[in-house]
């Protein structure tokens, strides 16, 4: 009990008790998985994944910095070679831990599709997160040299990745549907049956505002209508994570509160603060990049 009240409270293969053969709590599925979701390997792969992500953060910082004081081509072009090499890493990372970090939490369910729809989410919500920042800093006049056209590109970017993701969501969706296979459906009659509303209003926010609101040359250059998106799609990508997380975790229990709000938003306050102040230690403009120039005349 005290191990089950510890570890399992969210992803229960992490309680032995599932793996001791002989326990009443043994399950051979989660058994059969252990070599790879167990409480070592799992931290390892966590420590791996967060010190990748930290030294190219801070490798890149570093050179784009550089760049700023010394110009020319070759950090540029480093950076180019690093960034490349970060997509490797990234593009395994980013399944590998959505499966450690949230498919893990339904243990016995699996989707060959949940890297590539988890990995979507992250990068409209990133998408999001820079067309928001953009258009504040814009407004401020702290980005005097972005223009309407940089701010269409990334209208076009939302718009398009939005599509991605709520293709992968139905894509993801219909198959298992249509196949019926049991161990597959569980997933989906657990959040249907006890989140209809919900779960299903969480994909229509997704898709229908981007391309309801999106779909015109002038709605994706109006800061008013992408930061009306940007905040729908915000919500909806985190009831898409509450979806993922507590009807895994509670179940039917799970329902959304203050304590559940006020996370989200004292979350979301401590990330724009570390943002804004780590912004004011350098400048926005790199002054020295050599596509500056096609960039500030950049025309669509």
């Amino acid at each position: 009990k005290k191990a089950m009240f510890k570890y399992a409270h969210i992803y229960i293969w992490m309680d032995p008790a599932y793996t001791t053969k002989g326990n009443h709590h043994y399950d051979a599925l989660i058994d059969g998985k252990s070599a790879y979701l167990n409480m070592a390997f799992f931290w390892i792969r966590t420590i791996v994944y967060l010190a990748t992500y930290y030294i190219f953060w801070t490798g890149f910082r570093k050179r784009s910095l550089e760049e700023d004081r010394v110009g020319g081509t070759a950090i540029h072009f480093k950076n180019y070679r690093r960034g490349a090499l970060f997509l490797v890493f990234f593009a395994v990372f980013s399944s590998t831990s959505s499966w450690d970090w949230l498919m893990s939490i339904d243990v016995h369910w699996f989707s060959t599709l949940f890297g590539w729809y988890t990995f979507s989410g992250i990068w409209v919500s990133a998408m999001i997160t820079l067309v928001m920042l953009t258009l504040y800093l814009k407004k401020l006049g702290y980005l005097p040299k972005v223009n309407d056209s940089h701010i269409h590109d990334l209208g076009k970017w939302t718009f398009a990745i939005s599509f991605l993701w709520s293709y992968l969501w139905f894509s993801q969706f219909m198959l298992i549907w249509y196949a019926n296979i049991g161990e597959e459906v569980t997933y989906y009659m657990m959040r249907i049956e006890n989140f209809k509303v919900l779960y299903f209003s969480m994909f229509i926010i997704n898709f229908a505002f981007p391309m309801l609101l999106l779909m015109s040359r002038e709605a994706k250059r109006n800061s008013n209508i992408l930061t009306f998106v940007g905040l729908m799609i915000v919500v909806g990508h985190w009831l898409d994570v509450y979806m993922m997380v507590f009807a895994g975790s509670m179940g039917a229990q799970s329902s959304i509160g203050f304590l559940e709000i006020g996370m989200a938003l004292t979350f979301v306050g401590i990330f724009i603060r570390v943002i804004l102040m780590n912004l004011t230690k350098s400048p926005l403009t790199p002054v020295n990049h050599p596509f500056l120039d096609e960039s500030v005349h950049h025309e669509i």
